[in-house]
């Protein structure tokens, strides 16, 4: 089992055009495209630091495992989902900062020094520390089995919890009901937008990728984490009296991608064994009459 796994990752890992067009999706067109949406939006009465916070989710990683978890409940590339969510996230650290202030605007007077070295300390440090002491009770690990899906998943709603506390504790929040509901709206839209825009681009001819590919760059590309977004925002935007309401399209998004995939996880499944199905039929050689 170990030996497949190894060998699927490895072959993954060569997957290099199906990584670059993930990457540069994520972190290049994904918070370009939303600028320029935003502009449209700005001419609404919608909240202008809800809408910043649509920037914000824009600018994100892909997470670690939600995107992993729906593309192996469907059935598609979990190697290649693998590898683009950890190299998303360690290239989000350095990224995203970048990008978040490249469109939410920044000064001279930003301290990159100090944002870099926090993440470092909050996010890369307890990453390594993880991985060296791994390496020592991988044995016990093994037999104990220690419940870290579950671990994991109260830590997730911990951080959720405290944020929405931090949010809506804040007395000086101006949030308008209309803005939070078009907010919930817009932000199903824009994932089955790029969902579907992702999807017919990976399907198209030239491109080479496979059903299982395809299932793989459309959950990659358009997840986002809450996990490393959230910790990011206090960071760079600390002492911001709009963090508040700058996190709430995240907080939002984060369900919203969970929801929308778990929803979609049958039919992308169907989809998928019958492409593959009709393929492998394409590819039989003809009997000779």
């Amino acid at each position: 089992m170990h030996v497949f796994i190894s060998t699927e990752l490895t072959s993954a890992l060569m997957h290099v055009k199906l990584h670059l067009f993930v990457q540069v999706f994520t972190l290049v067109f994904f918070p370009t495209a939303i600028w320029f949406f935003l502009q449209v939006l700005s001419l609404t009465p919608i909240n202008e630091w809800l809408l910043k916070g649509l920037q914000t989710v824009s600018c994100m990683p892909p997470p670690v495992s939600s995107a992993v978890i729906l593309t192996k409940a469907v059935g598609g590339n979990e190697a290649a989902a693998i590898f683009n969510s950890a190299f998303g996230s360690f290239l989000g650290i350095v990224v995203t900062p970048m990008l978040l202030l490249l469109f939410l605007g920044s000064s001279s007077s930003v301290p990159f020094t100090s944002i870099f070295s926090q993440l470092f300390m909050t996010v890369v440090v307890p990453l390594i520390i993880g991985q060296i002491v791994r390496r020592y009770i991988k044995d016990w690990l093994e037999r104990k089995k220690p419940p870290f899906g579950a671990i994991s998943s109260c830590v997730l709603l911990m951080i959720i919890y405290t944020t929405f506390c931090d949010t809506f504790s804040n007395p000086n929040i101006d949030l308008d009901k209309f803005s939070l509901v078009v907010i919930v709206f817009i932000i199903f839209f824009i994932q089955l937008a790029f969902m579907l825009l992702t999807f017919l681009f990976s399907t198209s001819k030239n491109t080479g990728f496979t059903p299982a590919d395809t299932v793989a760059i459309v959950f990659c590309s358009t997840h986002k984490s809450l996990t490393l977004g959230i910790p990011m925002l206090k960071i760079v935007f600390a002492g911001y009296e709009h963090l508040s309401l700058i996190s709430v399209p995240l907080l939002i998004y984060h369900p919203a991608q969970i929801l929308l995939g778990s929803v979609l996880v049958p039919t992308i499944k169907s989809w998928m064994l019958s492409r593959q199905k009709a393929l492998k039929l394409t590819r039989q050689p003809k009997v000779p009459l």
